[in-house]
C-alpha cells in the first residue's frame, strides 16, 4: 500500500531538491560501512556527487538536478511563484524493501511526469515507512507548459501508484476519501492541519444529536449555536455563509436524524438522569466580558470611519484564546470559531496596527494613502535612473546609476509589503465586525435565556 500527495514549493526549488537528496535519509546504515557513511555525511550538500544510494534523475541528471531544471525555466522564462513541486509516496511499514521503493518511485514519476517534466526521485530511509520523494521541474523541458496541479493531477498519481503497487503484488488503500470524492480546497486545508467550516458544523450537529429528542429540539440546538436550519431542504446556513449546506451530503439524511432522535426520545430516563450531559449551556461569555472590560461597545457607532479597527483585532483575538485556555467555554459563532485557524495571522495583523498607530479605518485609509505616494515617488526615481542608465555619458556613470537604482528597489520592498498587509487589513476589518456583532447577539441571547432560568 502506497499513500501519495505533492504540494507547491515556492521559494527555494535548491533546498527541496537538498532535502529529497539526503544521504543520511536515503541511505540504510546496513548497507555502509562507518567510512562511507561518514564520506557521504561530508559530501551531503555537494551538488556533483553520486555516491548516493536509492537516488535517481527522470529527465535530469542527478549531479546536476538543480542546474538543470534551473536552465529550463530560464529557457522559457517561466520562473514565477512556484518554483517546483515536492511530492511523497509512503509505504507499508514493512511492506517494500528499499530497493522495491526505489524501483516503484522510479517507475510512477515516469508514468505520472516522464514524457514533459524533469523530476529528482530519493528514497528515505529514516522513518519507519520507507518513503520517496519526487522534486519535479514545474516547467515543461519540452515546450515550456507549466504544470497546472488541478485536483485531478492528485488523483492521477495515486492511480498511476496503486497499479504499480498492483503490479508488484502490494496492496492498495482503496475508497479513500480523496480518491474518491476529494475537494481541492478541503484537501489543502486539512493538509495545513486546519479545519473548514464543514468540518465544524460536522461536529456541532453529532454534538447536537447527542441529546436532542425531536426535530424542534434539534433545530433549537443549532440555532443557539449561531446556525438556521431549513427543515424542507434540511440544510444548515450560518449568517456569513454564502450557501446553505446539505446535511444529507455529510452522512446526515432525515431518516439517520429522525431515527437518532427517536433513539434518544426512547432512552430519555438514561439520557436524562444516569449520563446526562446537556447541551451547551454558556455559564461565561468571553466577548461580553472582555467588552465590559474595555467599556466598549460593538455597536459605538454605525460611521465606519469611527470604528476601531485595531480593538477589533485585539477582540477576536482575545475572545479566540480565552476559548482555547478554557474547557467549559466555547464561541457560539460558528464563523467566529472558523477564524481560529487565521489566528497566526490576526495576532500580525494586530501588532502593525499598534506598531503604526493605527486605530480607526480613517486612519488605515490615511496609511494605506501615505504608502502609496511613497512608492509612487519611489518608482518615479527608479525610472528616471533607468532612463540614464539607457543613456549613460559614461561607463562609471552607467555603474553608480545601476548601484543607485538597486538601492532604491531596496527602499521599494518593504514598502510594498506593508501596503499589502494594509489593504488586507481594510478589506478584511469589515467582515471581522460583522463576526464580532453576530458573536455579541448569540451571546447576549445565552445570557439572556441563562438568567430566565434563575442560575
Amino acid at each position: 500500500m502506497a499513500v501519495t500527495g505533492f504540494w507547491p514549493v515556492f521559494k527555494n526549488l535548491k533546498a527541496t531538491l537538498d532535502y529529497a537528496d539526503n544521504p543520511d535519509k536515503t541511505t540504510a546504515p546496513e548497507y555502509l560501512d562507518e567510512d562511507l557513511y561518514a564520506a557521504l555525511r561530508y559530501a551531503e550538500n555537494d551538488d556533483k556527487t553520486d555516491r548516493k544510494m536509492f537516488v535517481g534523475g527522470i529527465n535530469c541528471s542527478v549531479q546536476n538536478a538543480y542546474a538543470e531544471m534551473i536552465a529550463v525555466q530560464r529557457r522559457f522564462g517561466l520562473r514565477g511563484k512556484v518554483v517546483g513541486y515536492h511530492g511523497i509516496q509512503s509505504f507499508r511499514e514493512g511492506e517494500v524493501t528499499p530497493e522495491q521503493a526505489f524501483a516503484i518511485g522510479k517507475e510512477t514519476a515516469r508514468r505520472m511526469w516522464g514524457d514533459r517534466y524533469q523530476v529528482l526521485v530519493t528514497v528515505h530511509l529514516n522513518t519507519n515507512n520507507v518513503h520517496c520523494h519526487f522534486v519535479v521541474n514545474p516547467v515543461s523541458f519540452k515546450d515550456g507548459a507549466k504544470f497546472k496541479n488541478k485536483i485531478g493531477d492528485h488523483k492521477e498519481l495515486r492511480k498511476i501508484s496503486d497499479e504499480i503497487c498492483r503490479e508488484h503484488e502490494l496492496s492498495v488503500l482503496e475508497n479513500s476519501d480523496f480518491y474518491s470524492k476529494g475537494k481541492k480546497k478541503e484537501y489543502w486545508v486539512h493538509k495545513a492541519g486546519k479545519k473548514t467550516h464543514r468540518d465544524y458544523l460536522r461536529e456541532d450537529v453529532e454534538y447536537c444529536l447527542s441529546f436532542a429528542t425531536s426535530p424542534r429540539e434539534f433545530e433549537s440546538q443549532l440555532y443557539a449555536l449561531g446556525y438556521a436550519l431549513d427543515p424542507v431542504r434540511f440544510s444548515v446556513k450560518a449568517k456569513h455563509w454564502e450557501r446553505a449546506v446539505r446535511l444529507n451530503s455529510m452522512g446526515f439524511s432525515k431518516e439517520r436524524v429522525n431515527e437518532q432522535l427517536h433513539q434518544n426520545a426512547e432512552n430519555r430516563y438514561r439520557l436524562f438522569t444516569l449520563e446526562y450531559r446537556p447541551p451547551y449551556k454558556p455559564k461565561k461569555f468571553p466577548l461580553e466580558d472582555e467588552l465590559r472590560k474595555l467599556g466598549f461597545s460593538i455597536e459605538h457607532s454605525y460611521d465606519t470611519a469611527a470604528v476601531l479597527v485595531d480593538t477589533v483585532f485585539y477582540l477576536v483575538i482575545t475572545a479566540i484564546q480565552i476559548v482555547a485556555e478554557l474547557a467549559d467555554v466555547m464561541l457560539l459563532s460558528p464563523d467566529l470559531r472558523a477564524a481560529e485557524k487565521d489566528l497566526k495571522e490576526l495576532v500580525a495583523d494586530y501588532h502593525f496596527l499598534q506598531e503604526h498607530g493605527i486605530h480607526t479605518t480613517a486612519d488605515l485609509q490615511a496609511n494605506i494613502e501615505q504608502s502609496k505616494a511613497g512608492l509612487s515617488a519611489l518608482e518615479r526615481e527608479r525610472s528616471d535612473i533607468s532612463n540614464r542608465i539607457r543613456r549613460p555619458k559614461s561607463p562609471e556613470e552607467q555603474i553608480q546609476n545601476k548601484e543607485r537604482r538597486k538601492a532604491v528597489s531596496k527602499q521599494m520592498k518593504p514598502i510594498r509589503e506593508h501596503l499589502r498587509r494594509a489593504e488586507r487589513i481594510l478589506e478584511n476589518s469589515p467582515h471581522l465586525y460583522e463576526l464580532l456583532k453576530q458573536e455579541h447577539e448569540l451571546e447576549k441571547k445565552a445570557r439572556a435565556r441563562y438568567k430566565e432560568r434563575g442560575r
